[in-house]
């Protein structure tokens, strides 16, 4: 029987610029990327085509332009510029030369391809009846590269499980890119598999993942490894997600990622009075600015959390600059 911690000794994080990404791109913008030395690759988070524009690359500090060397600068006029060809092909490699096959998908501006990885798309939108119904004309493409990194959650999880081992409901807040949705990641593997160091058995763990980040489902099949007592509710409103979670899988705790809206936090409060834990994140600098925002305001007022955790990049992605406990003095300044 594997537990969390001894199975990420025999668990390689997955290759950062993987085959997955690398055979999406078009020919051009594949060799070239290929010829980055590989201890810058190790830190990408994105790779940036825009159609007539340089080719960029985005590590955790900033962006760098690319030439047709894989060489990274700051200056634009050495840069490679992203041809219309370059999108046709790297759109064409997503859908496998079916565009249409990906339309629902598009609705929502992003596809996921092998691997977990989330390809953001831009372009002239068509609307009917009010709604999106694809995208066309496409301008931009972002490919945003999944890191699972097993065992980012070990400073934290310390403190979410309590010692009679129940599990504290915990809100992670976090700038946007500071490394909330790894760290959900990694939390939801180790409570599936269990914890042997604190004698923490596995636990079910029922993840909605509206945005298709934590788990990273390419057609239904979860690319990062959630722990084996994980269902996953993938591309499904948060607020509808949870309630049919409860309903249908019977789990221990619920973890999604980035609550903000009335209907979000409605449900929430469901979940909780379903005997349900839950884990979740929201975008934010600091518990202060949480409380301002009126309905999260609403929500924290009601101590619903018992833990808070605040994130930034003040030391790099993921850095844990404080965990809160329910009715501290920072809670309640």
């Amino acid at each position: 029987m594997f537990y969390a911690n001894e199975k990420a000794k025999v668990i390689n994080t997955k290759a950062v610029i993987s085959n997955d990404i690398l055979l999406c791109l078009s020919s051009t913008v594949r060799g070239i990327i290929r010829k980055i030395p590989e201890e810058m690759l190790n830190s990408v988070e994105e790779i940036r085509l825009r159609l007539n524009k340089p080719l960029m690359i985005y590590d955790d500090k900033k962006g760098w332009f690319v030439s047709l060397s894989g060489a990274l600068t700051d200056y634009m006029e050495k840069a490679y510029i992203v041809r219309e060809e370059d999108i046709r092909q790297t759109m064409e490699l997503i859908s496998n030369s079916s565009i249409y096959a990906i339309q629902d998908e598009l609705q929502n501006g992003f596809v996921t391809i092998p691997g977990g990885h989330r390809v953001g798309i831009a372009g002239r939108t068509v609307i009917y009846n009010g709604k999106i119904t694809h995208i066309k004309e496409i301008s931009a493409i972002n490919i945003r590269v999944s890191k699972e990194i097993i065992g980012a959650a070990d400073n934290v999880l310390p403190y979410i499980i309590q010692e009679d081992n129940t599990v504290c409901n915990t809100l992670i807040v976090s700038p946007p890119q500071c490394g909330k949705t790894t760290l959900l990641r990694d939390i939801a593997r180790q409570l599936s598999y269990g914890i042997r160091e604190i004698n923490f058995k596995g636990i079910k763990v029922g993840v909605v993942d509206e945005r298709s980040e934590l788990a990273g489902c390419y057609k239904g099949v979860a690319q990062n490894d959630l722990g084996p007592r994980t269902d996953v509710l993938d591309a499904c409103p948060k607020a509808f997600g949870m309630l049919m979670m409860i309903r249908s899988m019977s789990p221990e705790v619920i973890i999604t990622d980035e609550i903000g809206t009335e209907n979000d936090i409605e449900a929430l409060i469901q979940v909780l009075n379903a005997g349900v834990k839950i884990i979740t994140s929201v975008h934010g600098y600091g518990i202060q600015d949480i409380i301002r925002k009126p309905a999260l305001g609403n929500l924290m007022n009601q101590n619903i959390f018992e833990k808070v955790i605040v994130l930034s990049k003040r030391k790099g992605t993921g850095t844990i600059e404080s965990i809160i406990d329910k009715g501290s003095e920072e809670w309640l300044t």
